[in-house]
């Protein structure tokens, strides 16, 4: 009775660890290729009197990264155009990470669906890992939590 049981139990891990590596396998070929192609490193350094992020801190998020710099290759009829985009901070709040922009004068934000896709959905795409976007308006002492639902 030992006998067939012990090839049971056999059957039985060797079926889930067959199962296991099939659903890993399958996740693995059906996941965007650029889901986890970018990697945030350390980031600028962060200004102890900035007042973006103390009105992070004021409200609650822990910023953890400052600026990012992420160089885009942009190809227009075979010349090679340069451009970047520009991450202000990564900010941590009850275990999730959010995307920090912060308002420009010379760029004001034009508040209705259309707008805040045209500025702010590029930074959701590119980091889809991250639980959203903050809006930090530190003239006006407000944080905007924008979520992207697709």
């Amino acid at each position: 009775m030992t006998q067939y049981g012990d090839w049971f139990i056999m059957l039985l891990a060797g079926s889930l660890l067959l199962i296991w590596l099939f659903r890993a396998f399958y996740r693995w070929l059906h996941a965007p290729s650029s889901v986890s192609r970018l990697k945030l490193g350390k980031g600028g350094t962060l200004s102890p009197n900035d007042e973006n992020i103390l009105l992070l801190e004021r409200f609650g998020y822990e910023v953890v990264s400052g600026k990012h710099l992420i160089p885009i290759a942009v190809e227009l009829d075979g010349q090679e155009l340069g451009s970047r985009l520009y991450i202000d901070y990564i900010a941590e709040m009850d275990n999730k990470t959010y995307i920090v922009k912060s308002a420009r004068d010379r760029m004001p934000m034009d508040w209705t669906g259309s707008g805040v896709r045209d500025r702010l959905l590029v930074y959701a795409l590119l980091l889809p890992q991250c639980s959203g976007v903050l809006f930090v308006d530190a003239k006006e002492r407000i944080i905007r939590k924008i979520h992207f639902h697709i």
